[in-house]
Order: structure tokens, then C-alpha cells, then sequence
């Protein structure tokens, strides 16, 4: 999902200036706070000892673009959401302590 587009951006940095602006959800909460809910791909190829460091290395990097750019990014591994009941869990968990963090009231 793209959720950004500035039709300067392609004309002054490139066309590879929005590659990172990709995200998987964005919550725009009150006072201006944006935070980036984000699922990992599988890093592991089998066999799963052998990591893939260059997939994480551009997560890392998209990571620091968008917190420099004023965005709160949580991110969930891929092995947490593959049971149903164990994702409705953590986001059970998750989204009022998320929600508290930043003071939205229900």
C-alpha cells in the first residue's frame, strides 16, 4: 500500500525515493501522531539458522527513514501472526497499551 505520494519527490531525489515510503498500516492518531504498524516478512529461508541479511538490512534502513521522519514504527514478526487465536492475543495486548502510549481515549 502506498501512502504517500509527492510528485516532487521523483523530479529532485529519483525514482528510488519512494521505495521506502512503502508501509503496511498507518494510524494518523490525534495531535498529529503517526504510527506505522508493520509485518516482517519471513527472514529465515530454510534451513531457518540462515538469516537473511540483506532483507534486514533495508528493514533496518526503512526503519530510521521513517522514524526520521516523525513516524512511531511497531513492527510484529512474521511467526506471531501465524495462529489466529495467538494474533487476536497480541493485538488484544497491544493496541491499548499502544493507545494509552499515546493518550487516545475509546
Amino acid at each position: 500500500m502506498w501512502l504517500h505520494w509527492d510528485h516532487r519527490t521523483v523530479k529532485e531525489r529519483g525514482p528510488e525515493a519512494l521505495l521506502r515510503s512503502r508501509m503496511d498500516f498507518l494510524l494518523l492518531l490525534p495531535h498529529g501522531q503517526r504510527v506505522v504498524l508493520e509485518v516482517d516478512p519471513a527472514l529465515h529461508p530454510r534451513p531457518r539458522h540462515t538469516l537473511d541479511t540483506g532483507k534486514y538490512a533495508d528493514i533496518v534502513a526503512a526503519d530510521r527513514d521513517l522514524k526520521l521522519r516523525g513516524y512511531d514504527v511497531f513492527r510484529f514478526g512474521h511467526d506471531e501472526l501465524q495462529h489466529l487465536d495467538a494474533t487476536q492475543a497480541l493485538l488484544r495486548q497491544f493496541l491499548p497499551d499502544m493507545f494509552r502510549r499515546f493518550k487516545v481515549s475509546h
